[in-house]
């Protein structure tokens, strides 16, 4: 498995604000109200993560999300028609997100938060579908869990003790 550390300074990330909820806490004067931001970055070319920020007010928590899913970076292995190299589910909490293969021309078919995550990750012909929690906070890390246990050809060949050419068929 891949885990290798990615350096975010070297990429040009873009972002994308998945969700911002309002969460209140009830203390004795009163009630706190915080701002939480769910934030996916990526460069569009196999490097995607995300964050989660909270603070008082909306621009600084989008700031914290970003910075935030800066530092969880994973790399995604694509093909040659810019989709992942084979099916797989990747499961957070009760959310699972089924990613599949899809040939060029598919476009990306996914819904919102796990729409996100495929763009900022620079897929560019994927199928999927979200099973079980509708939660989106769970959607997104299921995707990016689903997206980092994908594995090319070659790492399957090699833990195989293979030829390319064998595991491709």
């Amino acid at each position: 498995m891949r885990q290798e550390r990615i350096d975010a300074s070297q990429l040009e990330l873009n972002e994308k604000v998945v969700s911002i909820k309002r969460v209140t806490k009830v203390v004795k004067g009163g009630r706190n109200m915080r701002f939480t931001a769910l934030v996916v970055v990526g460069d569009g070319n196999g490097h995607v993560g995300a964050g989660l920020g909270k603070a008082t007010e909306i621009p600084e928590a989008i700031r914290k999300g970003k910075e935030d899913a800066a530092k969880n970076l994973i790399s995604v292995a694509l093909d040659e028609n810019d989709s992942i190299t084979h099916d797989f589910i990747g499961k957070f909490g009760g959310a699972s997100v089924l990613l599949k293969k899809a040939p060029e021309g598919t476009g990306v078919i996914a819904g919102g938060p796990a729409r996100a995550v495929i763009e900022m990750a620079g897929i560019k012909n994927i199928r999927t579908k979200s099973l079980g929690s509708n939660n989106k906070q769970n959607v997104v890390l299921a995707t990016i869990e689903g997206l980092r246990q994908v594995k090319t050809p070659e790492e399957v060949a090699k833990l195989r003790g293979k030829s390319v050419e064998e595991i491709l068929g």
